[in-house]
């Protein structure tokens, strides 16, 4: 019979499944509000959404520190939740701003480069992996996350070219402007799915690489 402790471990991983398909959600329904549906407030929702279940899983952290002192694997577990739902927290304050953009972007009838929309694909898979491997304690699947940054960046760079083409021809600087920003955006979202995996290298080794990614802003 399973004990209090690994109830509420299993608990855990429950919860962290659930924020992070809130976070797969929230990403789908930025780049949604680019492309002109209405859905901007479903982001903001979503967003809500995230950051209550982010205090949420805090709460059973710190009962499981508190209460039932884990230790070696186990407290790494714990301790590698709370550093992952702060990305994820910060994934949905960036699809928020997005969602910002989005207004902007419609109204002046822009065309959205494909390649942003692709980028919101990576990020989503990368960001569903990662949560997948602290669940399963696969390393190999969160290394495969951490290397899958690098389709992320070189997309961000074929679009910063491609919006450089267009506004040389005829698309208004604020316009481009705006659509950088958005890229940028998937491109930090990227950042965040690896710290994520990261973290989830952390808690099956007991080891921490030195983060190479440069997060600015949220």
């Amino acid at each position: 019979m399973a004990t209090r402790f690994q109830r509420q471990l299993e608990e855990l991983h429950v919860q962290m499944i659930t924020m992070g398909s809130l976070c797969e959600k929230v990403i789908g329904l930025s780049t949604r509000a680019i492309q002109g549906e209405n859905c901007i407030r479903d982001v903001f929702d979503t967003d809500k959404e995230i950051d209550a279940k982010e205090r949420e899983i805090e709460n059973l952290c710190m009962r499981l520190l508190l209460h039932q002192q884990p230790v070696a694997g186990d407290l790494r577990q714990i301790s590698a939740a709370l550093k992952m739902i702060s990305d994820m927290e910060r994934i949905g304050d960036q699809a928020a701003d997005i969602a910002d953009l989005s207004k902007f972007i419609e109204d002046n009838n822009i065309e959205i480069p494909k390649l942003i929309s692709q980028m919101a694909d990576m990020t989503v898979k990368m960001v569903s992996e990662s949560i997948d491997a602290f669940v399963k304690a696969d390393l190999a699947l969160c290394r495969q996350v951490i290397d899958n940054d690098d389709k992320v960046d070189d997309a961000f760079n074929q679009v910063k070219e491609e919006l450089a083409q267009m506004m040389y021809q005829n698309l208004d600087a604020k316009a481009g402007l705006d659509l950088l920003m958005t890229a940028k955006y998937m491109e930090r979202i990227g950042d965040h799915a690896v710290n994520i995996a990261e973290w989830v290298e952390y808690s099956i080794t007991g080891v921490h690489r030195n983060n190479e990614h440069q997060m600015g802003g949220k």
